[in-house]
């Protein structure tokens, strides 16, 4: 496995649309064993290929419901990801590796349900609530050429965003 460096803002690459995999094999696990390695590094919620340099419908989630102290139990590993179903509303803060340190208001469905395949190419279905709906969705977005900025109603402040970290220091505490 390997560090990949995560394209910044402004990289043309961001905003292509990624193509399907087709073929499940050690290529496609090298990128996502390197992926999780590079998402873990940089503690992030979520990762998609583009944000690797590589336009393939490949992206990682963490999954927020899974409780366990280890982040590798946590990750899904979505091939060709498409949203099947969501319902309700949440307004939250969010951000993105490709822009580290922006933050601001997305409205998401508050449930959303994906179908994609595994690293094998089997089929299936996951649910997600909450933070995970939310990375299912901005993930799937990548993959699609949107950045998160395109829905954002209102950036937050330094003020703000030092707070937000501050209450998860002290949940996480």
């Amino acid at each position: 496995m390997a560090l990949r460096n995560i394209l910044k803002d402004g990289d043309a690459a961001l905003l292509k649309k990624s193509r399907d995999v087709t073929d499940f094999n050690a290529r496609l696990h090298k990128l996502l064993d390197d992926m999780r390695e590079t998402l873990i590094d940089a503690n992030g919620l979520g990762l998609a290929a583009p944000q690797v340099g590589v336009l393939r419908r490949a992206a990682l989630v963490v999954d927020t419901s899974v409780e366990t102290e280890d982040i590798e139990e946590q990750i899904i590993e979505l091939i060709n990801p498409e949203i099947i179903a969501s319902s309700g509303e949440q307004e939250g803060a969010e951000g993105c590796l490709s822009v580290p340190g922006v933050y601001g208001l997305v409205k998401r469905p508050r449930l959303v349900k994906v179908r994609a395949r595994d690293r094998h190419g089997r089929e299936f279905e996951a649910w997600g609530e909450g933070l995970t709906a939310r990375a299912f969705c901005h993930e799937i977005d990548h993959l699609n050429g949107i950045m998160f900025s395109e829905y954002v109603s209102r950036y937050l402040t330094d003020e703000e965003i030092e707070e937000m970290r501050r209450e998860r220091d002290e949940d996480g505490a």
